[in-house]
């Protein structure tokens, strides 16, 4: 999968430290990629990063997204034929604590790595990851689409929507398709759903809280049981943004600059107390209550993500199901805190993992490569 269109080439990740950002350099490196992480130092203690080695494996530069003199210096000294943008600040309840930080970082950051990239004059496929809760949430029952209204009730959320305008302002007024032949550049944002996989170590998440607690024998504290989202293992929006940027590097491949989708099946949306009984059930033991606090930040009760653009013209679909998600995801972590904790283990049980998903894949029929676009990579 994805080995026409990565294998030789000079990939950046900004925010290669973080959780999605290490499992995509560990997927990078599989296809036989030049991985170059541009990031701060990493945002949890454990971390996937240090825990599978990974600055032994790509070129660790760390730096702030937000010094745009400094990322410049970075593209000119790479020259990446690959940039995914995944360096943010993620989470909703902290958003709520550093509303202004949270702002800073995901619109101010994101359009000093889109500067920054002008400035250096990088021809390059560009993927910027966004979130599922960039859409104003109406409370649905069906998924939203992609040019379905941005707008975000907590902080996390509205910059996540002012992150998407940022772009397509930058790729509208910057990076055209009309004048592709100058600048080179083919940019996308990417949004995904209730991400879930083995070395996430924030607060407040639900399935990481929930392995720490298991494995403590502690009771696990729900604050919002009923809640619908869009569960998925982590390598289903990765192999989303690798598609995409595989499409990207297409020489047409300004038609797919836009907004991406990356979800479960719309029959594959799950209450977060179905999460919480399929990890107990998975992890051979475990309960929670309810710890519902009167006084906490509002959340939202149903999000949901309509992939059909993605399944039409990416020929992107989901791999794994909701319990084979929370099945790999809750035994990475099993593992985890069986085996020695170091960097042979732990990169292994990614590795492992990816190779699972690849295999699943392709007994679906699912293949993502240059070929299935029909065209060959540009030069």
């Amino acid at each position: 999968m994805f080995t026409d269109s990565y294998c030789d080439k000079v990939v950046l990740i900004t925010g290669h430290t973080g959780f999605k950002g290490g499992w995509l350099a560990i997927w990078l490196l599989q296809l036989g990629a030049r991985v170059v992480g541009y990031s701060l130092d990493p945002p949890t203690t454990p971390s996937l990063f240090e825990t599978c080695g990974l600055a032994n494996h790509v070129q660790d530069l760390r730096g702030d997204i937000r010094d745009t003199a400094g990322v410049v210096r970075a593209l000119r000294d790479v020259r990446p034929d690959f940039i995914f943008h995944l360096a943010a600040a993620p989470l909703v309840l902290r958003s709520y604590e550093d509303p202004i930080g949270t702002f800073d970082v995901n619109v101010m950051g994101t359009l000093s790595v889109l500067q920054a990239i002008r400035e250096a004059r990088q021809a390059c496929s560009v993927v910027v990851v966004s979130s599922d809760k960039c859409y104003r949430n109406c409370e649905w029952d069906y998924g939203y689409r992609e040019n379905d209204p941005f707008g975000g009730h907590d902080p996390y959320s509205a910059s996540k929507a002012a992150m998407e305008i940022a772009v397509a302002s930058y790729r509208d007024s910057f990076f055209p398709a009309s004048a592709t032949a100058q600048h080179g550049v083919h940019l996308a944002s990417a949004r995904a759903g209730n991400v879930i996989g083995g070395g996430d170590w924030a607060p407040d998440r639900i399935l990481p809280d929930a392995v720490r607690a298991f494995h403590a024998g502690d009771v696990l504290k729900v604050r919002s049981p009923e809640a619908i989202r869009p569960w998925q293992h982590v390598l289903e929006p990765l192999s989303g943004y690798l598609a995409l940027g595989a499409g990207l590097a297409c020489p047409d491949g300004e038609r797919f600059a836009g907004g991406w989708n990356f979800g479960p099946l719309a029959s594959d949306v799950f209450t977060v107390a179905d999460l919480v009984d399929t990890a107990i059930r998975a992890w051979g033991s475990g309960s929670w209550q309810t710890g519902i606090n009167s006084a906490a930040p509002h959340e939202a009760a149903l999000l949901r993500l309509c992939i059909d653009k993605a399944i039409a013209q990416l020929g992107w679909r989901p791999v794994w199901d909701f319990e084979e998600a929370v099945r790999r995801t809750v035994l990475w972590y099993s593992d985890y805190f069986q085996q020695p904790q170091d960097e042979p283990g732990v990169f292994g049980s990614c590795v492992s993992d990816i190779a699972a998903y690849e295999a699943a894949a392709s007994q679906k029929g699912i293949a993502w490569s240059l070929q299935t676009f029909g065209m060959a990579a540009k030069s």
